[in-house]
């Protein structure tokens, strides 16, 4: 739990989350400050889940978690097999939900991004099936999986691009480099068209190159086709040679068999398959129903609550009682007729145990035998495509397999030989290269003696005479030490082959009364042996039996003793909290005015009547603004008409001053008509 907790600490005190916890305060969180963390790193993930959980009713926070945790895959632990308690630790923010959620998203924040925006383009809307049974809705459907098999492509062509490594500037520079061939080209056949033009017979010329050019595209066709149709004989061949070594090993499966071992054969087949048809599968169908029922419950149960997890708790608690109570009552009553059937019950269950396991093995090695052929066919088509050659098979491979394991073990070896000769040839040859410096030194010097003496080449002549003795020598010894060896080998063949056959003539002459002994005792053997299994399949079904006895009362102690500890631990919480309550009395009992000020009523009833006055004093305020609201929307009303009028008043003024300077002569005194115009009065001012 502490690597867990550091490690969350660590990645949250990263960017972009910031957040400044350490062990003792994240360890120290509330479970509703701890699930708003969860939704933080949620929101991180999905912008849509950024929301403050005080906000929204704990059922609707745990459905919106929940829906995100099923898109993102996340697989509770296996410590926690129960999906309804790992649904009750999510809402009420228990840590041993919570940590290995956060656990497992933070180093993976990126990857969920990009499976969450998928989910938003690629998780299917649920249409109900009384609703698909209309046309449109079908076919609006179809067209609905349709663009989303086309977003699928689109995002995976945009992923390839992205990770190609291609940026837009080296695609503009290879747009660029390829324009400049184009034109280069361009120009290059302008050449040579003017070039061939100049030639007089140069339409013929390019009639016979464009037939030359169709010749040539016709011929590389015919060898490709040639070339398959080889490929197709040299198939079908193969094909043919599997076909007859097929053949030759079903007949050789056949010889010897005789009509009774065929039936037998086929008789077994079928009560095995009967079996499994008729007792394994029903059994199957069931328990895979069963599933989906519970299943399809858990799915249609709401959001549950503190108070439906207590009511389960009763239940269970009141079931096992229940189940105890009825253990111990047929434990008491003990009838003689159960104890009469109870060894036949206990064979009849351990041999259908032993179908059930003998069935189950031989489903198992079906499937196994199944993906074995398909693997082995896919294998032969590989090597058919790769190579084209005959696959062996049966005791051609075991033969081939042993072939190469001998000379696996041969390589191996000689491997090794050659790399200690290379090691010693290493040595060998530094050693030579040493002495061959000693002698080109000692030759030189004994040459300078020899010219200085005057016996020049003597030392020469006399080496080559003792190697031509030497060898000689040699040959000598080499032929008699060969003509040694092969007669002493001979000898030494003959004097062992003469050993085996003494040492091996009393055996012999031992074992065959040995042998007459088996086939006596042979009868003998095998009805002792029936003896052996009846007698051990009831020392079998009985030890099973005590076995039970035994674990029943393994978990009977096993249920006392944990009874025991959940008492023990509410004596000692009990008496905990009767010593609070004990001085939380003497407290409130007590004449010292210091030490009543300390007990927990007071305080509560302190806490209680400041929350009170403050109440009060906020419903007041209340009252006072719910009374004047009116007055004061009137009043707010009646300044913005005066706002509005002074803004007036002002436009009109600003439009009377630019009236007065912007007028003048005959136009201005008389308004262009011979009339007297009106004129602007300082006294006309409006004064508020």
């Amino acid at each position: 739990m502490s690597e867990q907790l550091k490690f969350i600490v660590q990645e949250l005190a990263k960017e972009p989350f910031s957040k400044n916890y350490n062990l003792i305060s994240f360890d120290s969180l509330e479970p509703l400050q701890l699930l708003q963390v969860l939704n933080d790193v949620l929101a991180l993930i999905d912008p849509k889940q950024k929301i403050d959980i005080r906000e929204e009713s704990p059922d609707q926070t745990a459905i919106r978690i929940f829906q995100l945790l099923r898109v993102l895959k996340y697989k509770p632990p296996t410590e926690i097999s129960n999906l309804s308690a790992f649904r009750a630790g999510l809402v009420q923010g228990e840590k041993p939900i919570i940590y290995p959620i956060l656990e497992w998203m933070l180093p993976r924040v990126n990857d969920l991004q990009k499976r969450a925006y998928l989910a938003k383009y690629l998780v299917k809307v649920e249409v109900p099936a009384a609703i698909m049974t209309e046309e449109d809705i079908v076919s609006i459907y179809n067209q609905y999986e349709e663009i989303m098999e086309q977003f699928k492509e689109l995002h995976k062509q945009a992923e390839s691009l992205r990770n190609s490594g291609h940026t837009t500037g080296e695609i503009r520079k290879d747009i660029a480099n390829m324009e400049d061939e184009k034109e280069q080209l361009i120009k290059r056949i302008e050449r040579l068209r003017r070039k061939v033009e100049s030639h007089p017979n140069s339409q013929v010329m390019m009639n016979v190159a464009k037939n030359l050019r169709l010749e040539r595209d016709r011929e590389k066709k015919i060898a490709a086709q040639r070339q398959e149709q080889l490929m197709n004989i040299q198939h079908s061949e193969q094909r043919i040679k599997r076909m007859q070594a097929q053949l030759q090993q079903i007949r050789q499966a056949g010889v010897g068999a005789t009509p009774n071992t065929l039936m037998q054969h086929l008789e077994e087949e079928t009560r095995a398959n009967g079996y499994i048809v008729k007792e394994r599968l029903p059994k199957d169908i069931s328990a895979r129903k069963k599933a989906v029922q519970d299943l399809q419950k858990v799915v249609a149960v709401p959001a549950m609550g503190q108070s439906d997890l207590d009511d389960l708790n009763n239940q269970i608690t009141e079931l096992n009682s229940e189940v105890n109570k009825l253990t111990e009552k047929r434990m008491m009553s003990n009838e003689p007729t159960d104890d009469k059937l109870s060894l036949f019950r206990q064979q009849a269950g351990i041999i259908a145990h032993k179908k059930e396991a003998a069935a189950e093995r031989l489903r198992e090695m079906r499937e196994e035998y199944n993906h074995v052929m398909q693997e082995a066919e896919q294998k032969r088509e590989l090597v058919k495509d790769a190579e084209g050659g005959e696959v062996l098979k049966g005791e051609d491979f075991k033969r081939y397999v042993n072939k190469l394991r001998s000379k696996s073990t041969v390589y191996k070896k000689k491997r090794q030989e050659l790399a200690e000769l290379r090691a010693e040839l290493g040595v060998l040859s530094r050693t030579e290269e040493i002495l061959r410096q000693r002698d080109d030194h000692m030759n030189a010097q004994l040459s300078a003696v020899e010219r200085k003496k005057g016996v020049e080449g003597y030392r020469q002549t006399q080496e080559d005479l003792e190697k031509v003795s030497s060898m000689k020598s040699e040959m000598d010894d080499f032929k008699g030490r060969t003509l040694d060896d092969i007669s002493d080998m001979v000898r030494r063949l003959h004097t062992a082959i003469a050993e085996k056959r003494n040492t091996l003539a009393p055996v012999l002459r031992e074992t065959r009364p040995l042998r007459e002994r088996i086939q006596q005792l042979q009868p003998e053997h095998e009805a002792k042996k029936i003896t052996y299994d009846r007698t051990s399949a009831g020392l079998e079904s009985n030890m099973t039996r005590l076995e039970q006895e035994v674990r029943g009362y393994q978990e009977e102690c096993q249920a006392e003793e944990s009874r025991y500890h959940y008492l023990s631990s509410m004596i000692n919480i009990l008496t905990i909290q009767q010593a609070k309550v004990q001085e939380e009395m003497k407290a409130y009992v007590s004449s010292d005015p210091q030490e009543k000020k300390r007990t927990m009523r007071d305080l509560f009833s302190k806490k209680i009547q400041e929350q009170e006055n403050l109440s009060r004093g906020l419903r007041e305020r209340q009252k006072m603004v719910r009374d004047n609201h009116e007055p004061n929307m009137r009043q707010m009303k009646m300044w913005r008409d005066l706002e509005r009028l002074m803004d007036c008043k002002k436009s009109i003024l600003e439009r009377g001053g630019a009236a007065m300077g912007g007028g003048g002569g005959a136009v201005g005194a008389t308004g262009g008509y011979g009339e007297q115009a009106p004129t602007y009065h300082e006294e006309d001012r409006l004064v508020l």
